[in-house]
């Protein structure tokens, strides 16, 4: 059974006629997009603001309408996955690299829905290393800087060359010890010259889908949820 299909096609269930959908970049929000393609096939009519040029090419593919940010007011509805989602639904983004333009979406987003699998799940963010988005002019000194926080970071490499951005950066791989208190790193790394934004998405998760213990897709609001219906 295909878990992450079974969760990313449940934020379909989300998505009305007349929508702006913010479309996030990922492994289990690439159901999502399948889904969307297929109901748009059918006549839903919605418009897409992708995440990431990777995702601007599915939905390309799929024949979902696109827009770009000065055509729109608001994007009714994000949807995206995340690599690890605590207790409290801060998270951990950027596996893929996209953190940056997918903060932008989620944040202009009336709400924000979530898609994981159970495994991403924890008490406590850290599991996952903290990807941080930085310009690649000086990024060691900005690295150094990150050090000062009690991370740990390491240069994204693919076969021995910085990975980039789709704006052009590069991304250090943090680890920390302690995440426990997400919003003061968040805060504190945005704060070092060089940091064009950090993977820790805090207080803005609406909705986390998931799974439950017999497969299951299971809604799960957050506490300080703003869903609009």
């Amino acid at each position: 059974m295909n878990e992450k299909k079974i969760v990313g096609e449940k934020a379909v269930d989300f998505i009305k006629d007349g929508m702006v959908v913010g479309l996030g970049t990922g492994s289990t929000v690439y159901y999502t997009i399948l889904k969307l393609g297929q109901l748009v096939k059918d006549g839903l009519s919605i418009q897409g603001i992708p995440s990431s040029i990777q995702t601007k090419e599915l939905a390309q593919k799929l024949k979902i309408p696109l827009v770009s940010f000065k055509d729109i007011n608001q994007i009714d509805v994000a949807i995206d996955g995340a690599d690890e989602v605590d207790s409290d639904f801060n998270l951990i983004k950027g596996g893929g690299g996209a953190l940056l333009r997918e903060k932008i979406i989620a944040s202009g987003a009336k709400n924000f829905i979530v898609v994981v699998t159970p495994s991403k799940m924890s008490k406590t963010l850290g599991s996952f290393p903290l990807p941080v988005e930085v310009v690649p002019f000086g990024y060691e000194m900005t690295a150094k800087h990150i050090k000062t926080l009690g991370g740990k970071p390491s240069l994204r490499e693919i076969s021995g060359t910085p990975f980039q951005t789709d704006n052009g950066n590069y991304i250090l791989d943090c680890v920390f010890p302690n995440l426990s208190q997400p919003k003061e790193v968040e805060t504190c790394l945005n704060l070092i010259p060089g940091v064009v934004e950090n993977g820790l998405f805090t207080g803005m998760t609406d909705l986390v889908i998931s799974l439950d213990g017999r497969n299951h897709a299971v809604l799960l609001e957050s506490g300080g949820s703003k869903w609009k219906q």
